[in-house]
């Protein structure tokens, strides 16, 4: 299994530190508002690259923390009137609601920053002690020229940071270099804080998921996951607390998604094209939305609109109603055993098995993945005919319902399951103005059927229907 790694820019052969275990920390949402269409992205990829490894037999420790003490917090609680942790608690229960509608397995650990004080303090003292950082009026920095890796993930040379940074109106005349960061900063009117060695306080960003990922996974870890725009600052920062405080290399790998962008332009809400997930699938399920998300590489910037939705959504209907149809043939088939000819197109179908599984060894190559379960569909429905024996319908849905369930995707369709009994109820009505001989009743009954989207088709087995 091959790995795009950010820190040295290349595809690497995947080795855990522990043999089949893999540690795997991955930066969750500031939770001041409900997440948006480019939170999901890290949420359906990192999901997905986990089920992959636990496919392939890794037992995975899954950290995805909350951000729960911020700027943007208290000011949304200031204007709401309510302590911070009213605001946070509200969309922490928003974002895992979010996260169950996409089908994201649950976190191992789910830490949130205000849990862990005591350890972020204690990761600080250790940094002022080891001459990685210093205190000024209540306030402690980062000293990025005391760590002589600073800016080897992101490739950014420090004198040039130092050099952009001086010519900034807002700089602070309190650190020693102006590409210092904050790692402790003394409160201010009306915000919460805790109390430390240098002030009452709270931390900067930065420290809280250096604490979090070593409190739960270790000091040097598997994987390291985030979107792109964490690569500066947000991990290089990580990367220089956690390797001078613990003296260790801190994750083996990073993988960081690219951006989704909304009608070709980069999503903002001073462009008025800033959508939360929860806009989205007001119009569209989230299943579909999971399968839109897995249809671009990850590392690659992908383009949101309504077009590119209904297009996925076809496409997952596509892969439902082959399962749909295959269920009718089981359960209206009979053949426990399957016959020569069987066997040889079961034998001929590993092929997409193992083109998915190339796909995602190949630096987890969703798009070609879903090819491949494609390619898989296509041969079911031209392979499984009336006569075929109920082994290998059987067969042909396990094939199918495996690959889709390691990417996450839903293959009952759940939002038909609730018009089911009308359907049928409708479908059995037809039978009977048929037998009755009553035609216009039964064409009648059929464009009703085809207005809700399904379609019919008689068989032998009888009427097997489907949605468009």
């Amino acid at each position: 299994m091959k790995v795009y790694n950010t820190l040295t820019k290349k595809k690497e052969e995947f080795v855990p530190i522990e043999e089949n275990k893999v540690k795997m920390y991955v930066c969750g949402p500031t939770v001041y508002g409900l997440i948006h269409i480019g939170n999901a992205r890290p949420y359906v990829i990192f999901d997905t690259i986990r089920r992959y490894m636990e496919y392939k037999g890794y037992e995975v420790t899954y950290v995805q923390n909350f951000t729960d003490v911020d700027d943007k917090i208290i000011k949304r609680a200031n204007e709401e009137g309510v302590s911070t942790d009213v605001i946070t608690e509200r969309y922490i229960k928003e974002a895992i609601k979010d996260a169950e509608g996409l089908n994201v397995e649950p976190a191992t650990y789910n830490p949130r920053a205000t849990k862990e004080m005591p350890h972020i303090i204690e990761m600080i003292k250790t940094l002022v002690d080891r001459g990685y950082a210093y205190e000024k009026n209540g306030s402690v920095y980062y000293d990025t020229k005391a760590f002589p890796g600073y800016g080897k993930l992101s490739g950014k040379n420090l004198d040039d940071l130092i050099a952009g940074a001086s010519n900034r109106v807002d700089v602070d005349t309190d650190k020693k270099s102006p590409a210092d960061f904050v790692l402790w900063k003394p409160k201010k009117e009306g915000e919460p804080y805790w109390e430390s060695p240098w002030s009452e306080g709270r931390p900067g960003w930065h420290i809280e998921c250096s604490v979090m990922a070593k409190e739960y996974l270790g000091d040097t870890i598997d994987i390291h996951a985030g979107g792109e725009d964490l690569i500066f600052p947000h991990h290089e920062n990580e990367i220089a607390q956690s390797e001078a405080a613990n003296g260790k290399p801190f994750a083996n790998y990073w993988l960081h998604n690219g951006f989704i962008n909304v009608d070709n332009e980069k999503m903002s809400k001073s462009k008025g094209n800033f959508f939360t997930l929860r806009d989205i699938v007001a119009e569209v399920p989230y299943d579909v939305v999971r399968f839109f998300i897995l249809n671009g590489h990850y590392r690659s910037p992908i383009n949101f609109s309504r077009e590119l939705m209904d297009a996925a959504g076809n496409g997952l209907m596509r892969i439902k109603n082959c399962v749909k149809g295959l269920n009718f043939h089981i359960e209206n088939s009979e053949g426990e055993a399957l016959t020569a000819a069987e066997e040889a197109l079961v034998r001929d179908s590993a092929k997409f098995k193992a083109d998915f599984e190339k796909a995602m060894d190949d630096d987890f190559n969703t798009a070609d993945a879903i090819a491949s379960i494609f390619e898989f569909v296509k041969f079911a429905n031209t392979n499984v005919k009336e006569t075929s024996t109920k082994a290998f319908g059987e067969a042909m849905l396990k094939g199918i319902c495996e690959l889709c369930d390691i990417l996450g995707i839903k293959t009952a369709d759940e939002a038909a399951e609730a018009d089911t009994a009308e359907i049928e109820a409708l479908i059995a009505e037809r039978t009977a103005a048929k037998k009755a001989r009553d035609f216009a009743k039964a064409d009648e009954i059929r464009n009703r059927l085809s207005d809700m989207g399904v379609v019919i088709e008689d068989t032998r087995q009888g009427v097997r229907w489907s949605f468009k």
